[in-house]
């Protein structure tokens, strides 16, 4: 099941899109050390698992009603996470163990949180409201949050998303 949020337009049409960002109190990793996402502005240099470091362009929060899932400390990997986390359902993250083999067929996977549902380690929560931070770069990037491998997407990314 996606994460969708759903928005009234004019014309009462709905408007759905996939709700994925950090949830606040996640801690990123920057040149200044692990900070909460709310911490962050423009400007700040996260590090990223592809180009080692970026340069924050935008933060965007927002608070949504979406499908939460939670991930259990050390459920994706040796101490991964470092502590429980909750993500909104559509947001992407990397995985590189026997999950990404045996899901896809590869050694590392993006795949939504939703898709790691287990159960027990990794549950869905139903639906909650979360108040989600989208970290902005000039192009995709797998950034570090709370102990797990995250997709950032570029700004134009965000914006045609729906």
């Amino acid at each position: 099941m996606k994460t969708i949020e759903v928005t009234i337009n004019k014309g009462n049409k709905a408007k759905a899109q996939v709700v994925a960002g950090i949830a606040a109190g996640t801690k990123v990793m920057t040149l200044d050390g692990e900070m909460p996402v709310e911490f962050l502005t423009a400007g700040d240099r996260v590090i990223t698992r592809d180009t080692g470091m970026a340069v924050l362009k935008n933060v965007r929060t927002r608070k949504v009603a979406c499908d939460v899932i939670h991930v259990s400390a050390g459920s994706i990997g040796h101490n991964r996470p470092e502590t429980d986390v909750a993500l909104p359902s559509g947001q992407e993250v990397l995985i590189r163990d026997w999950r990404a083999e045996a899901m896809f067929g590869k050694k590392s996977a993006l795949v939504t949180a939703a898709q790691l549902v287990d159960g027990e380690y990794v549950r869905s929560m139903g639906k909650g409201v979360l108040t989600v931070y989208e970290l902005e770069f000039d192009t995709d990037h797998i950034i570090y949050a709370g102990g797990l491998e995250m997709a950032a997407k570029a700004a134009q990314d965000l914006a045609t998303a729906c």
